[in-house]
């Protein structure tokens, strides 16, 4: 690769007008031959010995700069930042669990995961980084340039600076392609949210150790591996613009041309803008969501042992305690809480094509930790061994439509991690299924790609399973999955 010439920045060149059409053309660079995977395959080798990030279970009291309020059992960390595992009642009338209690993080603070951008030889990359968590099931992932919370970036920690950072905190010499507040799990978080960017830099940018330029289609192929991509680098890409004039040459089977056409913007979708947004909102405004902060020591069906605190069935999650060895981070050590899932849980889209344009089945999902009450989420969002333990009129539309797909029905099936920073081994099946069938549901849209991406524009439409099977089934743009 080699550098394009400095372009002064405040020419419009065609690369700022059609910034959807150059990532559209990124995502057709793959890696091309097995030589250059093998290649990739060495320097993630090299890295996972480069870089670590070892976690050991520990009892929660053994925590350290961690304490446990003596009236409500609270656990949060000595300095007042990072986050709190708190307990929360919600109560939704009307709904299939009118009411639970449940433990839940609380960080107020808003992070950032950016990832940088920057064009070689006429083609876009994209910097991404080999980062170690203390809940990845298998230590290094392919992660944002950068991730990090307010405490991480402002100091907190007393550890070494985040690389690339000033990229992000200051944005007025660059372009930015994406920037906009996105919501964490709103099951597991009250009101968390992440500033999800992306920046496009036209100077020399020093490449560091542990990071590693990648074309939107590399980052594709990728994405098709377990466990290789990290959540908050899948929730970047879902905010990359794939709409717009450009030559868009993936594969003209008649699914991955009716998935171009429904990004290109150009075709119409089953129901107008207008009638979807209008559904969010009344959606929003007649649902009543009642939620507050209870003594964790004191939750309903939840129990504080010596190593963690379960729920009585033993399903749902566990919060746990872990004692991080770190290297190649920017500290070299700590101990914190953890939620541990009990069980692998299941997203999926239900796809079809209308009159020649890929439409995606969408839900609108009430979760507590949302900031505006419901999100668009993937057509099922669950682990289905939970729903043993709740009423029967809670058990998700068409899970077992997804659950007994046809082989040739599966257009994508790989399991990804949630994000190794809170989440400790915490896995969910990615399924994109495709079907004939033409559902009606009244919480359920069929929506298209260009649609959806509109949403991304804007905070707290599209929830994060979501955001993380629109990366998945961008994959698909240059060949058939199977």
């Amino acid at each position: 690769m080699t550098d394009a010439p400095a372009v002064p920045s405040l020419l419009l060149t065609r690369s700022d007008r059609h910034i959807g059409a150059r990532v559209a053309d990124s995502a057709l660079r793959s890696y091309g031959s097995a030589a250059a995977v093998d290649e990739f395959r060495h320097w993630m080798d090299a890295e996972r010995t480069r870089t670590s990030a070892n976690a050991e279970r520990i009892p929660l009291d053994d925590l350290v700069g961690w304490r446990s309020d003596p009236d409500t059992g609270a656990i949060a960390h000595e300095s007042g930042r990072f986050f709190a595992v708190e307990g929360l009642s919600v109560e939704i009338p009307g709904s299939a669990v009118p009411y639970w209690e449940q433990p839940i993080m609380n960080q107020p603070e808003i992070g950032i995961l950016g990832i940088l951008a920057r064009e070689f030889d006429g083609v876009l990359y994209f910097l991404m980084q080999a980062k170690a968590e203390p809940g990845n099931c298998n230590g290094v992932q392919i992660s944002p340039t950068v991730q990090a919370t307010r405490s991480n970036y402002t100091g907190v920690h007393r550890g070494r600076p985040v690389p690339y950072l000033e990229y992000f905190t200051d944005t007025s010499a660059h372009r930015v392609i994406a920037d906009v507040r996105q919501s964490e799990q709103g099951s597991a978080f009250l009101r968390k949210r992440n500033r999800n960017m992306v920046i496009e830099v036209r100077e020399d940018v020093e490449l560091l150790d542990g990071f590693r330029w990648l074309t939107a289609g590399q980052l594709h192929e990728l994405l098709r591996v377990d466990d290789l991509v990290n959540m908050d680098a899948r929730s970047v890409l879902a905010c990359l613009p794939f709409t717009g004039p450009g030559r868009d040459r993936a594969g003209r089977d008649g699914f991955t041309a009716a998935l171009v056409r429904s990004c290109g913007g150009g075709e119409g979708g089953l129901h107008p803008m207008e009638s979807l947004l209008s559904w969010i909102t009344a959606t929003r405004s007649g649902t009543e969501v009642r939620t507050r902060t209870v003594p964790l020591a004191g939750l309903s069906h939840w129990r504080r042992g010596p190593d963690r605190i379960s729920h009585d069935g033993g399903g749902f999650f566990d919060v746990i305690g872990v004692k991080v060895e770190a290297s190649g981070r920017e500290v070299g050590g700590w101990t914190q809480p953890m939620f541990a899932a009990r069980r692998p849980g299941i997203v999926a889209f239900l796809v079809t094509r209308v009159e020649g344009v890929l439409h995606v089945l969408t839900q609108l999902r009430v979760e507590p930790g949302f900031v505006d009450v419901a999100e668009l989420a993937p057509t099922v969002q669950c682990t289905p061994e939970n729903h043993e333990r709740l009423p029967a009129g809670a058990r998700p539309p068409f899970l077992d439509e997804v659950l007994r797909a046809a082989a040739d029905a599966i257009r994508f099936d790989v399991t990804l991690s949630d994000e190794g920073g809170r989440f400790y081994h915490t896995r969910n099946r990615h399924l994109i299924v495709e079907t004939a069938e033409r559902h009606e549901h009244p919480d359920f849209r069929w929506m298209t790609l260009h649609q959806l991406a509109g949403l991304l524009r804007h905070s707290h439409y599209v929830d994060m399973q979501a955001r993380s099977l629109l990366a998945c089934l961008h994959t698909l743009r240059t060949e058939p999955g199977r």
